[in-house]
């Protein structure tokens, strides 16, 4: 497939690519380049037709236009990809072979989840001391597809929003993302990603960002927070309805709880006490060890725990009260 979003320059002479930094995700997902998903992989088909899906490398190729038509041409960088769950076959002719005897012409291999992001750093802002840039990206699970049946509307999700240059932490809030983005062709898929990303108030996710750093919590109301925050996943079903939904496991907690000690950025100050952007970025790191299919979920859940806890220390009514009770 020819690639639709063109190789960026900048000023008529290729940008450098950055150094290296840490993923946006990690789990059980391995970083690929876009060329691999073009020239390496099949493109899956829905299976009573042969209509073929969406592919992952359009999706982001879709995605990177998309945005930098809405934004007048901005530039962005190349997409960090991860990906997951491999699927793997082989062509016909390789139909009896022993799979250790497989040339690699005779294998064939997609992945079912696909999750990337691409940075656009002349649109950048500073919370607390931490640079944050502009940042796209969208995740692809081809398990949310019945390819068994007949094409149909396919599912996406997409968020703009923004990436701490200090972690790679994404800071992504409701006005910036959709979950469930559903088209049947790449241009239903363009035109909704332009209508997002031109609809997106970059003041508004600044301003919740930087509400946070005005409210700190005691260790003892963290450790009330944590305390609740467990809690939570076994609370009878009629109480757990009448609070905000909590999409963290007990191992992330674990990776909070050492990070609010140990970690070199986000760790308390020496009277215990941790300020609210702080904690929001233990959540988002945590977040990292999050399967693609449910990153941006969990990662949105941590913008939603933040302010409302912010609101709690307000004495506003947020429902997020019980977490500090």
């Amino acid at each position: 497939m020819e690639q639709l979003f063109p190789i960026i320059q900048n000023g008529g002479a290729m940008k450098k690519e950055s150094l290296p930094r840490k993923p946006f995700i990690e789990a059980n997902s391995l970083e690929v380049q876009l060329h691999h998903l073009e020239h390496d992989c099949i493109i899956p088909v829905f299976a009573k037709d042969n209509e073929r899906t969406i592919s992952h490398q359009e999706f982001i190729d879709i995605a990177m236009l998309a945005t930098s038509d809405a934004l007048g041409g901005i530039y962005l960088e190349h997409p960090e990809i991860r990906v997951s769950h491999e699927i793997k076959g082989r062509t016909p002719e390789a139909i009896h072979k022993p799979a250790k005897e497989l040339f690699d012409h005779e294998k064939t291999i997609y992945y079912e989840r696909m999750a990337f992001i691409a940075r656009i750093p002349s649109i950048e802002e500073e919370i607390n001391g931490n640079s944050l840039a502009l940042t796209i990206g969208g995740v692809r699970s081809y398990n949310l597809e019945n390819l068994f049946n007949k094409k149909s509307m396919e599912k996406f999700k997409f968020f703009i929003g923004f990436q701490n240059l200090v972690c790679c932490n994404l800071c992504i809030s409701t006005d910036g993302i959709q979950t469930e983005l559903r088209a049947s062709s790449v241009k239903e898929l363009y035109g909704k990603i332009f209508e997002l990303v031109k609809q997106f108030q970059v003041d508004q996710l600044l301003g919740q960002l930087y509400d946070l750093t005005q409210h700190s919590l005691t260790e003892h109301q963290f450790a009330q927070l944590i305390g609740r925050c467990r809690l939570y996943q076994h609370l009878p079903k009629e109480q757990r309805k009448a609070i905000p939904v909590l999409e963290f496991n007990d191992g992330q907690f674990n990776t909070i709880v050492k990070d609010y000690y140990k970690d070199e950025s986000f760790c308390r100050n020496d009277s215990g006490e941790i300020n609210l952007w702080n904690l929001y970025n233990l959540f988002t790191q945590a977040n990292k060890s999050s399967y693609i299919d449910t990153f941006l979920d969990r990662n949105l859940n941590a913008l939603q725990l933040s302010t409302g806890v912010v609101k709690a220390l307000k004495n506003e009514n947020s429902g997020y009260e019980w977490f500090l009770s």
